[in-house]
């Protein structure tokens, strides 16, 4: 079975709002065994709309929509499915005293704009939202079965749970297709996909497939199977290999960030880290408090961002400074050294770099970055050729993932 999914709306088409929907929902379907044959956005445009909802159930047997069903002009889809069903509207009373209920409830005055919100084609099947102004409807056109939900996240997500995930389990017959994400980094895609050839080759089941973003390689494998337990099966087996195959470059699971990593790997060592950081403006320290419980390892950060900041806070000689330049490696050893003595932590880490995208020179040009780590072995610095292209936000998110990636592997070491 499959199925395709419109979100309406021209803040999606614009680029003025990310369409999370349709990505839910798709996950949603997977977890159903309906297999996703496409997503399409959509303007406030009833022609478009219409067009959308005709090519859609003609290319699958499931259409899920979201959006287009508020009380304002704009909200169009309503009279949309209803041109593509070939009918015309009718009111439903129900839905209508539904709405009244939820403005008395909050003791609001409806607008009579709000009363639109109970018009549906005829045949349409309401769907109540009780969670907002909005119902949804349950449509067919040709052989498709159609699904409108509203676009706000919330509503349309417990309108899918409560209505539309059990109407589509009917249907499916109970077959899964279970997703699981690694996350792998400092190996390039290129040489993953060397690595995973035989896994990744067309027909099998699972499917291995790569993304990338940030320096993060995710390998996505799905797998599809009669019942839950054969396809988590089937995807357990694959990733383990995966992960044999990939050794330490695998970092993490699902949306796991490297700071959840080496949040994890500090907590059940029972390690502290402190940071120094100049160009990254605190990004290090940041990523790793954003954490729940990170006071168990985080102990101190130091934003050093002026010379003289790194001599006053964290004891840096200025000679040091006047010879090798604030961007080296002797200072950001120094950097890390000085900052684990001062916190009197297990680790620290220090980031001292051009960001740009000015003030960058021959000698030291912008993307040019020195990370340290310190520890009771030593220090470990690290040059970064991050390059002038990329922007300045870039080049410090890059930096911090390296830093902690130099921590993550460290603690891997010391297990």
């Amino acid at each position: 079975m499959k199925a395709r999914i419109i979100s309406t709306g021209t803040e999606l088409t614009i680029g003025q709002t990310v369409d999370t929907n349709a990505a839910w929902l798709a996950q949603q379907l997977a977890g159903l065994g309906v297999e996703c044959s496409g997503h399409a956005a959509v303007p406030d445009d009833q022609a478009l709309i219409h067009d959308a909802i005709t090519a859609a159930s003609r290319e699958a047997e499931i259409v899920l929509i979201s959006g287009g069903l508020g009380p304002t002009p704009d909200d169009l889809t309503r009279f949309a499915l209803a041109d593509a069903m070939g009918v015309g509207m009718w009111s439903d009373e129900a839905s209508l005293d539904q709405i009244k209920a939820f403005f008395e409830q909050r003791k609001r005055e409806m607008s009579e704009a709000n009363r639109v919100q109970a018009l549906f084609p005829e045949g349409a099947k309401p769907i109540e939202n009780t969670c907002g102004t909005a119902p949804g409807m349950h449509a067919r056109v040709g052989d498709a079965e159609v699904f409108v939900m509203p676009g706000v996240p919330f509503e349309m997500k417990q309108m899918f749970d409560r209505d539309v995930r059990p109407a589509l389990s009917a249907r499916t017959g109970g077959g899964v297709i279970l997703q699981h994400t690694l996350r792998t980094f400092g190996m390039p895609e290129g040489e993953i996909g060397e690595k995973l050839a035989d896994l990744m080759k067309r027909g099998r089941n699972p499917t291995v497939g790569t993304g990338a973003a940030d320096l993060i390689i995710s390998i996505r494998l799905n797998a599809r199977g009669a019942s839950a337990e054969e396809a988590r099966g089937l995807v357990e087996a694959d990733a383990a290999e995966v992960r044999r195959r990939m050794g330490s470059f695998v970092f993490g699971e699902g949306d796991e960030t490297m700071a959840d990593a080496v949040a994890k790997l500090l907590a059940s060592r029972r390690k502290t880290v402190s940071t120094a950081e100049s160009c990254t403006g605190g990004l290090i320290a940041k990523q790793l408090t954003d954490i729940s419980g990170s006071s168990a390892y985080f102990v101190q950060g130091v934003v050093s961002y002026a010379n003289e900041a790194k001599c006053r806070l964290l004891g840096i000689s200025p000679g040091l400074i006047a010879s090798r330049g604030a961007v080296s490696p002797e200072v950001a050893q120094a950097m890390a050294v000085s900052c684990r003595h001062m916190a009197g932590t297990d680790f620290a880490l220090s980031a001292t770099g051009v960001a740009g995208p000015t003030g960058g020179t021959a000698d030291k040009p912008v993307g040019l970055v020195y990370v340290g780590l310190a520890d009771d072995q030593g220090v470990a610095v690290k040059e970064l050729r991050l390059g002038d292209s990329l922007s300045r936000e870039a080049i410090r998110d890059r930096t911090a993932k390296i830093a902690l990636n130099l921590l993550r592997l460290r603690l891997t070491e010391h297990a």
